[in-house]
C-alpha cells in the first residue's frame, strides 16, 4: 500500500475522545503509539486535527487563545492516539492555571513513553517566535523526535509561503531532535493534510 493511501485509510477509521487530562495521571495506558500536537496558542491545532480526521468539532476550536487547557486525547480506531496540547504564549486564564497546565505539558513531553513524534504547529503569519524556539531548545534537550508543520497557510498571500518556509527549514537544520521537511497545511482548505496524515501512518506502522 502506498503511503498516501496508508494515510487516507487511517484516518479514514472512527475517531473518537479518550479522555482531557490534567496529569500524567489523568492519561490512558501507554498502550499504543502517540502522536502530539503543539504550537502557540490559538496557531491551529484543534482545527487541524478536525481537518485530519474529517470531523468538524471533535477537537473543540475557539478564536480565543488559550481555550484548550488540558491534554486532550484522541483515539483512531485504537490503533493510535492523537493528543492535542494546550497552547503557549498568551491565553486568557490565570497565571496559576497556566502553570498547572504547563508543568502536565512538560511532564508528558518528558516522560510518556509512547509518544513517537510531536508536530510543532507555526502560524505561517508569524514564522518561528521566540517562545517557538524555546519549545524547539526543550524539545532537542528532551530528546523528542519533532517535526514543524506550517499552519494557515491560506492567509499568507502569493509566494510569500515559499519564503516563511525557507526560513523555517534553514533554521531547523541546526535542531538535533527535528525530524527535517517542514509540512504545509491550511485545515480551511485542505492543503497539506494528505501530507499528514501520510507522515503519521509512517508513525503508526
Amino acid at each position: 500500500m502506498a503511503v498516501s493511501d496508508a494515510g487516507r485509510s487511517l484516518f479514514a477509521r472512527p475517531s473518537t475522545f479518550v479522555t482531557s487530562a490534567t496529569s500524567l495521571e489523568g492519561l490512558p495506558d501507554p498502550g499504543v503509539p502517540e502522536v502530539a500536537f503543539a504550537g502557540r496558542s490559538n496557531c491551529g491545532k484543534s482545527s487541524l486535527i478536525n481537518a485530519l480526521t474529517g470531523r468538524r468539532s471533535l477537537a473543540r476550536t475557539s478564536r480565543t487563545p488559550g481555550r484548550t487547557r488540558a491534554i486532550n486525547v484522541f483515539s483512531l480506531d485504537g490503533r493510535m492516539h492523537l493528543v492535542d496540547l494546550p497552547g503557549y504564549g498568551y491565553a486568557a486564564a490565570g497565571k496559576a492555571e497556566i502553570a498547572g497546565w504547563t508543568r502536565a505539558v512538560d511532564d508528558y513531553l518528558a516522560l510518556r513513553p509512547v509518544l513517537r513524534r510531536v508536530f510543532l504547529l507555526l502560524d505561517a503569519r508569524r514564522g518561528i517566535t521566540d517562545r517557538d524556539r524555546a519549545t524547539f531548545d526543550s524539545l532537542d534537550t528532551a530528546g523528542v523526535a519533532w517535526q514543524a508543520v506550517l499552519t494557515k497557510s491560506d492567509k499568507v498571500k502569493g509566494t510569500g509561503i515559499d519564503d516563511v518556509a525557507g526560513k523555517v527549514e534553514k533554521e531547523l537544520r541546526q535542531r538535533p531532535a527535528a525530524v527535517q521537511g517542514i509540512l504545509i497545511t491550511s485545515a480551511r482548505k485542505g492543503r497539506g493534510i494528505d501530507d499528514l496524515r501520510s507522515a503519521i501512518a509512517v508513525i503508526a506502522s
